[in-house]
């Protein structure tokens, strides 16, 4: 085993590797940007290095700074978690140059998979089943003969980034742009490919695992099929979809898929799965890393998956065989991301979310397992992914372990940052999901029915509450009955205190306290309707069930000197921090109601801004490159009807 490893990444998965690293009791190195210099995967190593400024691309996607940074703390070893450069051919083989064994696959191996094209041929020539497609430069001519849906999708990555369903090949240019955007963002490549999109599939993986000795085994099956965005959301081991027979084929098949490259350690071969026909399943890709989703193969098979790949990078044999592969219980993991749900757009508004975490709870005990990078005074910005962290549940059976971790999203708190936490719970008590009814169109088609369309009553009677506690007077001795707000008014009846406030993204309200309530530093409870409700808090966050929401005090002066008091009908405003990437119009330009005008990104993902109504552009803030605050208006587009 080596002595010194490592770890070429940040946040959850950095924790998570530093954690096998501690357990076999091999210093781990951990390198972080200036974005990440406080970060918990940078304390929680034995040492850290700083690679770069916050940019990708001058630290975590630099290769000549990482294998810098092994030379000045002696590493032996890289491991490179999942993301930036985890399936980059040329990093393994930089890695092998400079003396330093990958913790991956060979860079051979890397190249050939990651080319989704050659992989296919590859796997096929092997016996695998595949999903016909096309790749550049015909792109644009495979699609058209193909023939829609298609799904386009870059060659150089996976986790959804970069994906496109087109159902409308007249929209075919376009959305290769954008797609060429996303993956250029994400993988530093925008070489693409295109599939037959297949209705109604659910998204079945199997885990592999190979030494150097000529060993593979399969552990198993994970569902993935509940996605947003072609981005997982939850997964879960076993299948309910699988018998053993069909589990046995695929297994088989994903360990041709590996021979077929000269595979070493842990990987993840990908099979689209007609819900009606399991045993029609067709090779996708394989994922030449760590999947996201690795800790429910390790709690079904009770394999630590990180300590093999260390081992097997070590030059150790696997310890036993496929006869000794055993799936007992069940296990389910959610991904826990910094977005939020935009109430005036309902389920058409999730957005990448930022923040600092002010006060965190992340659940623990029987059956459950978070791998999290975050801690309290964390700063979640808009240059990285959004995953923060995962929960997962184990149980004996599908129904505990999914009970276990909807209680565990309901305990979980980040005030100060948006996450998906309640979405998620919500989501997994929803009766298809239950049942293990599930394709990778289940989330679009239920989303309405898993995102609020306004904020409870209760949110803004508890923010009341908290700001009538802070207007009493505290200490003791003689308070003067003039300075208590109880709305006592001489000769008159008692006109409850009235505070402005507003959440982001909506109209301010102004609202009294109606009823009782307790305000503690870390809670408030108020009594709504003879109902009791009680919320974690923290600054000017409230947080409940998993969900959370920010409410501020409105200032209407304050409001009408700023940017915000400009918005309006006309105003189009950033939904999120982010940055800029594409203007298509001038000012004095005509333009349609939903025709796209700008481009914003954050954390990899694009968020296209349409005009509101058929108009003309009358002032335009930003430029290509522009870094833009939440709300801050982009443009104003003045209607045709006022134009003329």
């Amino acid at each position: 085993m080596f002595d010194t490893v490592l770890v070429a990444n940040r946040g959850e998965i950095a924790v998570r590797v530093v954690r096998t690293l501690r357990a076999l009791g091999v210093r781990s190195v951990a390198v972080f940007s200036d974005a990440d210099a406080d970060a918990r995967h940078v304390r929680e190593a034995d040492t850290a290095v700083r690679i770069g400024p916050a940019p990708a691309a001058e630290s975590y996607l630099s290769v000549e700074r990482i294998l810098e940074a092994a030379a000045r703390t002696g590493a032996q070893a890289v491991h490179p978690g999942y993301g930036f450069l985890a399936e980059n051919a040329a990093f393994a083989r930089a890695c092998a140059d400079a003396g330093l064994v990958f913790v991956g696959p060979p860079a051979d191996a890397i190249a050939l998979m990651g080319d989704k094209i050659r992989a296919k041929e590859t796997v096929a020539a092997a016996g695998v089943p595949v999903v016909p497609g096309g790749r550049d430069p015909d792109l644009a001519e495979a699609a058209r003969a193909l023939g829609a849906p298609v799904l386009l999708k870059p060659s150089a990555g996976g986790g959804g980034k970069g994906m496109r369903l087109v159902r409308d090949l007249s929209a075919l240019d376009e959305e290769i742009a954008a797609a060429r955007r996303e993956a250029r963002s994400s993988f530093g490549d925008d070489t693409l490919l295109v599939e037959r999109w297949v209705d109604g599939p659910r998204h079945i993986e199997i885990q592999v695992l190979a030494d150097a000795h000529g060993n593979v085994v399969h552990l198993g099956e994970r569902e993935c099929s509940l996605q947003r965005r072609h981005q997982k959301v939850i997964e879960e081991a076993p299948s309910v979809l699988l018998d053993e027979a069909t589990r046995a084929a695929m297994g088989e098949a994903a360990v041709q898929a590996a021979r077929s490259c000269g595979y070493r350690g842990a990987g993840t071969v990908e099979f689209i799965v007609p819900g009606d026909d399991p045993a029609a399943y067709c090779f996708m890709e394989m994922n030449t890393r760590l999947q996201v989703e690795h800790p429910v193969t390790e709690l079904v098979t009770g394999l630590d998956l990180v300590e093999w790949q260390l081992r097997v990078a070590a030059g150790e044999r696997l310890s036993f065989g496929q006869e000794d592969v055993r799936l007992t219980g069940h296990a389910v993991e959610a991904r826990l991301c910094a977005e939020t749900v935009s109430v005036k757009e309902g389920a058409r508004g999730f957005l990448p979310s930022g923040g600092t975490v002010l006060r965190l709870r992340e659940p623990a005990g029987d059956g459950v397992r978070t791998d999290s990078g975050l801690d309290e005074g964390t700063e979640v910005g808009s240059r990285y992914d959004p995953m923060l962290a995962k929960v997962i549940a184990y149980g004996p059976d599908r129904e505990t372990a999914l009970r276990k971790l909807r209680a565990a999203l309901a305990g979980t708190v980040t005030l100060g940052v948006p996450t998906n936490a309640g979405f998620l719970r919500r989501l997994l008590g929803h009766p298809a999901v239950v049942a293990g009814e599930l394709d990778t169109g289940l989330v679009e088609r239920v989303m309405d029915d898993l995102v609020d369309t306004e904020v409870p009553e209760e949110v803004y009677e508890a923010a009341a509450a908290v700001r009538l506690d802070a207007l009493r007077p505290s200490g003791g001795g003689w308070t003067d009955p003039f300075s208590v707000p109880d709305g006592w008014r001489l000769g008159g009846a008692p006109h409850p205190v009235a505070f402005p406030l507003r959440v982001p993204g909506l109209d301010p309200v102004t609202r009294t306290v109606g009823g009782a309530h307790t305000v503690t530093p870390d809670r408030v409870t108020v009594t709504l309707d003879g109902v009791r409700h009680t919320f974690d808090r923290a600054a000017d966050w409230l947080g409940r069930d998993g969900d959370a929401w920010q409410v501020r005090d409105h200032d209407p002066v304050a409001a009408s000197l700023t940017g915000a008091g400009r918005a309006g009908a006309d105003s189009l405003t950033a939904p999120m921090p982010g940055t800029v990437t594409v203007v298509k119009v001038a000012v004095g330009d005509e333009v349609a109601a939903g025709q796209s005008l700008l481009v914003v990104e954050a954390m990899k993902m694009e968020h296209v801004i349409s005009a509101p109504h058929a108009g003309t552009v009358a002032e335009l803030d930003v430029a290509p490159g522009s870094t833009v605050a939440m709300d801050q208006v982009l443009a104003v587009v003045t209607p045709a009807e006022a134009a003329r």
